[in-house]
């Protein structure tokens, strides 16, 4: 009897579908079952599909792809369905996929069709049984199992993702994750009973009789629904590591790239079949997991490699000066590689003398950060060459011009480089050179922001510099110097933009965001009253470079975002440097003096609007506002008769003394010239001849000081009222001229 007569008479039918043609084969059986002519035929995928329910042809599809992978069974239940959608019968398959002859990627499918008393004829279509609670329950979970994977950030991550799985109908009480390196495999992961290292399966060869080895070899799962068939297959492993505490185990390959990179191992304390819907569950979560691994493995590898270029370009030791205390942080943030063209340095002059130096390379990208490694080299270089702080610059810049000038158009590589990205960059740098004992800076900037001093009452003042363009846009630009002066318990802020501008803040927005953390350490209560602290340690300028990176890209920088529209992020770097005060900078019952010089060179009018910022910081709690405004009005006269009647320069010092509401505001105008100013009558339309008539009406006490270089003008306001006023005799101040 034929095989085809013996099947016909069980109500048993053949088919084949061919996986590259598409088409499907029956015998007369089969046909039959399906509700075809009772005769062998050949029929395209389109019109073998028109036999089937449209949910049970999806998943069968489903479980055919799953027998492909595994190389298995496929066995389903599907509803033969008339041109109405009613539902002829149920029938059962089972089939297996056999490679084509001659062809890699096609195989045909050999299965059988048998019938199945469930559904009785004339049921409607509606309610596939192969779908219901649990079919949405596993749907519901491979959405949030996937969107928990592709959101986790590392390895570790990924792991504790794969350990909080909780699948529908049966969850693992154990789950192992098998990492490849070399011929040897290992445990990188695991949830539940802990293997330990002395383990027989923690570590172990890949030639190993243990499922896990096997499926990394041949990368096909392995199901061992019972301890019985576990003992069968490894009896080898089943002796040594006598898993007897579950009854199932799956081991899954990850596979990314047609590349098996480790082994999943899902342990189960109950009996489990492994049916082709648990078996597909399992087999995308195994995907999943994989591309997870690959994923964050490379990412963490990214960032290992960016981290340790980024640091080696740092200074590799906390800096040691004496009088000054020094703090520093970098901080990469943004999109991409954690690496960019932010640094800083520390460099010991030939003089004794220390420099600080911070810059910015333009772009957030391993080009950035390769110039900026050559750039800080080079700024070092001149920097121990003994160089002055302009001349460093000046250096540096046309250093940085002859390396874009290889990117540029007349380079090798055209406008931007080999691949596009690579055109000329340019950088910002600040330049300081401290006098530890003097205390003073030789600033030089390089289109950076000014850097900021914490005086030493808390009041925190921008220090408006001279300055020149960004290093490497024009090789003979000038770089004037400036000199500050940092008085003893005063603190000096260096930073990049990135600390200013995170955040959607402008510049104006981001000092403010600043200015309440900068300000902070030196209050000790809310009382305006009270004295500020002083003589704080190195532990302290360290919590305060932690505060001022926290207000940035901590909790609370999510409640001051900046006016503008895009949430610019970009690296950070900054230094912190404060004078020590060697003896106590005030006695009982005293408050510390806030002073601020600076010099309004002839060829630069335009810094008199700086002085008048610096003296409005200065005056920020000062009682009266219009008092306020009044020193800013008489600032302005005197800076600007210097320039206009003179030949030299203006040198401002203000000085704010004495406790809150009592206080006194000195400022000297001091000049080269002898000649000594005189009161004049201008008439009503006059431009000019009111300076000494504004400081009488406005002033509580003014004067001029020859001196023998020149002379100084100078006025003093009191903070409180006229009646109140001390005595300026008692002050030691010079009488009204």
């Amino acid at each position: 009897m034929r095989t085809e007569d013996l099947l016909a008479a069980i109500a048993t039918g053949l088919w084949r579908w061919d996986s590259v043609s598409g088409a499907v084969s029956y015998d007369a059986e089969a046909a039959r079952l399906v509700g075809l002519p009772a005769e062998p035929v050949t029929l395209p995928e389109a019109a073998a599909r028109a036999c089937f329910h449209p949910a049970d042809w999806l998943e069968i599809k489903a479980i055919v792809d799953l027998a492909v992978a595994e190389g298995t069974l496929a066995e389903a239940r599907l509803r033969i369905v008339d041109e109405k959608g009613t539902v002829l019968r149920t029938v059962r398959t089972r089939s297996r996929p056999i490679a084509r002859g001659g062809s890699e990627d096609g195989y045909y499918l050999l299965g059988t069709l048998q019938e199945v008393p469930d559904p009785l004829p004339g049921t409607s279509a509606a309610g596939p049984p192969v779908t219901g609670d649990w079919r949405r329950n596993r749907e519901a979970f491979l959405l949030d199992a996937g969107r928990a994977l592709a959101e986790a950030m590392s390895t570790a991550e990924v792991l504790r993702v794969a350990a909080g799985l909780s699948m529908p109908g049966f969850s693992p009480e154990g789950l192992a994750v098998f990492g490849v390196q070399g011929e040897r495999i290992s445990v990188i992961g695991h949830h539940g009973p802990r293997p330990g290292a002395d383990h027989p399966f923690h570590d172990i060869a890949l030639g190993t009789d243990y499922p896990a080895a096997e499926v990394v070899r041949t990368g096909r799962a392995v199901y061992l629904p019972t301890p019985e068939e576990y003992r069968g297959r490894f009896p080898a492993a089943w002796s040594l590591g006598r898993p007897r505490k579950r009854r199932s185990w799956a081991f899954l390959p990850l596979i990314v790239a047609g590349r098996t990179i480790g082994a999943w191992m899902a342990g189960f304390a109950h009996p489990v079949s492994f049916s082709p819907d648990e078996r597909s569950v399992l087999t995308t979560i195994a995907r999943m997991l994989a591309q997870a691994l690959s994923r964050t493995a490379l990412q963490e590898t990214e960032r290992e490699l960016a981290d340790g270029l980024q640091r080696s370009m740092l200074p590799a030791s906390k800096p040691d000066i004496p009088g000054l205390t020094v703090a520093a942080r970098y901080v990469p943030t943004g999109g991409g590689l954690q690496v960019g063209g932010d640094w800083y340095d520390v460099i010991g002059l030939p003089s004794g003398r220390t420099a600080l130096v911070i810059g910015d390379v333009q772009g957030h990208d391993v080009h950035a950060a390769g110039i900026m490694g050559q750039l800080r080299i080079a700024v070092r270089a001149y920097a121990s060459e003994g160089h002055h702080p302009d001349a460093v610059l000046s250096r540096a810049s046309r250093f940085l011009a002859g390396l874009s000038a290889l990117d540029g158009p007349d380079g090798p590589d055209g406008p931007d480089g080999p691949d596009g990205r690579y055109g000329p960059r340019f950088a910002t740098c600040l330049y300081m050179e401290v006098d530890p004992v003097a205390g003073t800076l030789d600033i030089a900037r390089a289109g950076h922001p000014d850097p900021a001093v914490r005086l030493a009452d808390g009041t925190m003042m921008i220090r408006p510099t001279a300055g020149g363009l960004p290093l490497g846009i024009d090789p003979d630009t000038d770089y004037p110097t400036t000199r500050v002066v940092l008085e003893p318990g005063e603190t000096l802020l260096m930073c990049t933009d990135g600390l200013i501008e995170t955040g959607g803040h402008d510049l104006e927005t981001g000092w403010d965001r600043i200015r309440k953390v900068f300000e902070r350490p030196a209050t000790l209560t809310d009382d305006p009253g009270a004295l500020p602290s002083h003589g704080l340690g190195s532990d302290d300028l360290e919590a305060l470079a932690d505060s001022l990176v926290q207000a940035v890209h901590g909790p609370p920088s999510h409640h001051t975002t900046g006016p503008l529209a895009d949430r610019r992020e970009d690296d950070i770097a900054l230094l912190l440097i404060r004078r020590e005060a060697e003896v106590c900078l005030v006695g009982p019952g005293s408050a510390p003096v806030r002073r601020t010089a600076v010099t309004v060179a002839q060829a630069e009018p335009e810094r008199i609007a700086g002085t008048r910022q610096q003296l409005r910081d200065m005056l920020h709690d000062w009682a009266d506002p219009d008092q306020v405004e009044s020193a800013v009005l008489m600032l302005s006269e005197l800076v600007t008769n210097v320039l206009v009647h003179t030949d030299g320069d203006a040198l401002l010092v203000a000085e704010v003394s004495g406790r809150h509401g009592s206080r006194r505001l000195r400022l000297d105008v001091a000049d080269s010239s002898d000649e000594l100013p005189h009161r004049r009558r201008p008439g009503e339309l006059a431009s000019s001849g009111r300076g000494l008539l504004l400081l009488e009406m406005l002033a509580d006490n003014w004067g001029v000081d020859p001196r023998g270089d020149g002379k100084c003008i100078w006025y003093e306001l009191y903070e409180a009222s006229p009646n109140a006023r001390p005595d300026p005799a008692a002050d030691g101040s010079a009488p009204r001229a």
